[in-house]
């Protein structure tokens, strides 16, 4: 195999691996998991802590880590257009 064909291989395994990581870093299967992770860990720290209605409780926190996360691509978007494109 020429040089140039083993490059265009290469960057085409790699294109894969780039576009197989961006659809996890969008996708709600991600996102189910940052949610259920979270929780699972805060009730657990209520538990050991002894804080009242722990199952309860866990939800707000989660769900406001889960928006967080969310809310970052709009931002660098906005950051791209706006900011990094003046540079």
């Amino acid at each position: 195999m020429s040089t140039i064909q083993q490059q265009l291989d290469e960057i085409k395994k790699r294109n894969l691996r780039v576009e197989a990581d961006k659809a996890w870093e969008t996708s709600w299967t991600r996102r189910a998991l940052i949610l259920l992770l979270t929780y699972l860990v805060i009730v657990i720290f209520f538990l050991v802590t002894k804080l009242p209605n722990p199952f309860l409780n866990a939800i707000v926190p989660s769900v406001a880590f889960l928006l967080s996360t969310m809310s970052v691509p709009l931002f660098k978007n906005w950051w791209l257009n706006n900011i990094h494109k003046k540079s």
